[in-house]
């Protein structure tokens, strides 16, 4: 009877647990969406005739630096300042430098990419990646998905290539030609480097969610050795802003800051998704992200939405279903 009792008085505590869980876990899930769906047309708010402004890769330096800010705040308010007095061991370190090699290969590789293909054909293509990162988050981390959850996952990538597909300009041909514009074309190495750079980015996820997972550190420690080689290894990609033709902070403004300020809490939120969640998450994240990316524009920007965009909002929903319910 005490046993019954007992669990009795528990279970309301338990459900309210749960329930705040999942509560957290949803507003986290709808901020990395909006982020990640207001990125692009907030950067199309800064370009000044048809150009960015600033240099992209003090950006991309800023960004990390600001996540290894406020990673060093949260450890110091959290674990005090004996969390940094002691140097760690250099075997614990150095994973950590491998996800900064991965994401700083994937940033070039994105620029290499525009000299072989159109970016249309680079936005289809590089929803390859959810296959990618499904694939190794399997393989590599021994996560058996259901039949219906690998489902989800296809259904997620096509939604990505059809959203993807309707918003490609396949006008009159002559027009097109006559106007000089860009046309859809892809060369055989641009295919191989959307392949590389659609591996790259599962691995670095998996390879980073491994880690995270692995070494019991408070969070905001193994993110201060995310972004110690974030910045470092930025810093030196990024070299050419001291001596180019854009100072460190030239053409920066509100909207910049803004972007800095959301793309540096999108990744201290996915670091957290990454350590007490799934990386798979960060797929449909991504999806998601696409559909807020499109009604931002359309409310911001002026684009114009056709029917047609209700076909991947419709396979996202689905893919959501099959893969938690």
């Amino acid at each position: 009877m005490i046993a019954v009792q007992n669990i009795g008085t528990r279970s309301p505590a338990r459900i309210r647990r749960q329930w705040v869980k999942r509560v957290l876990w949803g507003v986290l899930f709808g901020l990395m969406v909006l982020i990640y769906g207001s990125h692009a047309p907030l950067i199309t708010l800064t370009k000044v005739d048809g150009q960015v402004p600033f240099n992209p890769s003090s950006c991309v330096f800023m960004i990390e630096l600001s996540k290894l800010l406020v990673s060093l705040a949260s450890l110091v308010l959290i674990e005090g300042t004996s969390a940094l007095q002691a140097p760690p061991p250099l075997l614990r370190v150095a994973p950590y430098a491998v996800p900064a090699l991965l994401y700083a290969l994937n940033n070039n590789l994105v620029v290499l990419m525009q000299a072989y293909m159109d970016p249309s054909s680079y936005q289809v293509l590089s929803n390859l990646k959810i296959a990618s990162t499904a694939l190794l988050y399997s393989f590599c981390l021994g996560k058996r998905l259901r039949p219906s959850q690998w489902l989800a996952l296809g259904l997620l990538m096509c939604a990505g290539v059809c959203h993807s597909y309707s918003s490609l300009d396949l006008g009159d041909p002559g027009r097109v030609e006559a106007e000089e514009g860009p046309r859809i074309h892809i060369t055989a190495w641009g295919l191989f480097l959307v392949l590389v750079y659609c591996c790259v980015s599962g691995l670095a996820a998996v390879y980073t969610e491994r880690v995270l997972k692995s070494q019991k550190l408070p969070l905001s420690l193994q993110n201060i050795y995310l972004y110690v080689f974030g910045v470092a290894i930025n810093g030196l990609s990024s070299f050419s802003f001291i001596t180019g033709e854009k100072s460190f902070l030239e053409g920066y403004s509100g909207v910049v800051w803004v972007i800095i300020a959301g793309q540096a809490a999108n990744g201290l939120l996915m670091s957290v998704v990454l350590k007490h969640g799934s990386g798979i998450t960060r797929l449909f994240v991504i999806s998601c992200s696409m559909l807020v990316n499109a009604l931002l524009s359309w409310a911001m920007l002026g684009l114009q939405l056709t029917p047609f965009f209700l076909l991947p909002v419709s396979m996202i929903g689905l893919a959501a279903y099959l893969y938690y319910r």
